[in-house]
């Protein structure tokens, strides 16, 4: 006999309990105290009707009783395990018959609630139940998600040059060598360090990542380090590190091009020694984890210039990685275009694609931002293109406005506008914002920028 309570349409949308018990009467106080929380329910008599039902219908949660004739609770446990190895599997048993619970739990059982039960025990088990399975499927999700954009196939890389870097990626990422990413702003070298990381042994753990510059020296050293309760004004309770938050994983480490000596030095000794001492602390503490640093200096210049540890260098100069420009391997161009068009494309719920004279574009440009620049511009096009096509005036690159400009379809003063905008954006870019730094990259004074800059609405 199987009593049917999931309804209709809203009903389907709550989490569904199915109950198992052979006596019509429990199964029905079981339901109607789970029914009082939100959820769907059904009832069946037997274990082999359970089974029936799950087959057809499925269930989020199942709810049965131990001492059944025929199929009891923990054969029907059994069944499960081997049909829905996910499906939770909550017993309810009689006082004498807790040992064989408890033994069904090291089985595969969820938990067990006694009889007679207490309404808000059954339904405080129910609901862990039912967290445990969201978790269990959002952690399959990021898995399933980290796999496909993380796996080779799923990397574009069309230059021999790409090519022969992925190929030391995946040699180098299982190992614990420290490696160090050299590389023009905007080349990808996060990109870089969670490829080590997820192709790694590691992958289970944290990533952890930290912008060097983003921070004034004495924050930087306390947010890799961790402090103690006191250490300083406004440390009001102890905190973790970086390092200590990356235990098992990889720490990524960008711009340490930028650190102080005196920085350089405190991370030279957790480097040496494996340990991190916070700051306010007198003991150390021991720290596993792989390190992974990146800049977009030339550090052989740094250490010529004192601005950079050369113990240190070497330090981290255990595998050296460098990024080729995009202007230094144009085969990823295309390839790279059309992998972010269909990623900000998808997000827009547009369906585009690039034009013939759009896509010249697109390789003659010199990106001085590279990588980056690249998927901002064909982001902007997404966003600014009027048609199903991204033309050239779209990508607001100085070639295509030219291409624009030379069809009639805007002014003289409009296309030098634009091209001016679209200059001074991939300067900024490759400047990560630093207005100075993009004047610099201009070959102008920083007032002429802002003047421009104000001018042209940036």
């Amino acid at each position: 006999m199987v009593r049917n309570a999931f309804g209709g349409d809203k009903d389907r949308m709550n989490p569904r309990i199915l109950i198992v018990d052979d006596e019509e009467r429990m199964a029905s106080v079981v339901a109607m105290a789970l029914g009082r929380a939100g959820y769907a329910c059904e009832t069946c008599n037997s274990g082999a009707a359970a089974l029936d039902v799950l087959a057809e219908r499925g269930a989020d949660v199942v709810v049965t009783d131990w001492k059944m004739p025929q199929m009891d609770g923990f054969e029907l446990l059994r069944h499960l395990r081997a049909q829905q190895p996910g499906l939770p599997v909550i017993l309810l048993t009689a006082h004498g018959s807790v040992p064989s619970a408890v033994a069904a739990m090291r089985e595969g059982a969820f938990d067990y609630v006694t009889k007679p039960f207490d309404n808000d025990e059954l339904r405080a088990v129910v609901a862990r139940a039912l967290d445990m399975t969201r978790l269990e499927r959002e952690n399959r999700y990021l898995r399933q998600e980290i796999a496909s954009r993380y796996a080779p196939e799923s990397t574009v890389a069309e230059s021999p040059r790409s090519k022969d870097l992925l190929a030391l990626l995946r040699r180098v990422a299982p190992s614990r060598s420290t490696v160090l990413i050299q590389g023009e702003s905007g080349t990808g070298k996060e990109l870089v360090a969670r490829l080590l990381h997820y192709w790694s042994e590691r992958v289970g753990r944290p990533f952890v990542a930290v912008n060097c510059k983003a921070f004034a020296e004495g924050v930087l050293e306390s947010e890799l380090f961790g402090h103690e309760k006191g250490a300083f004004t406004g440390a009001t309770a102890a905190r973790a590190g970086c390092f200590e938050r990356a235990a098992g994983g990889t720490l990524f480490l960008d711009e340490i091009g930028e650190t102080s000596p005196d920085f350089q030095a405190k991370l030279l000794r957790v480097l040496q020694d494996g340990e991190v001492l916070r700051v306010g602390a007198t003991q150390t503490r021991t720290v596993d984890v792989r390190l992974v640093a990146a800049t977009n200096r030339v550090l052989r210049d740094e250490i010529a210039a004192g601005r950079f540890r050369e113990d240190l260098f070497f330090r981290l100069n255990v595998i050296p990685i460098h990024l080729a420009p995009l202007r230094e391997r144009p085969e990823d161009i295309l390839p790279l275009a059309r992998h972010f068009l269909d990623r900000h494309a998808a997000d827009a719920g547009r369906r585009l694609q690039l034009t013939a004279d759009a896509e010249e574009v697109l390789l003659v440009h010199a990106w001085p931002g590279n990588v980056r620049e690249l998927e901002n511009a064909i982001e902007r096009a997404v966003v600014l293109a009027r048609s199903e096509v991204i033309t050239p005036e779209d990508l607001l690159l100085e070639q295509g406005l030219a291409v624009a400009a030379a069809s009639g379809d805007v002014t003289l003063q409009e296309t030098l506008d634009r091209a001016t905008a679209a200059r001074i954006r991939g300067a900024l870019e490759a400047a990560k914002g630093q207005r100075a730094e993009a004047a610099r990259i201009l070959g102008i004074e920083r007032t002429t920028l802002y003047r421009m800059m104000k001018r042209l609405g940036l």
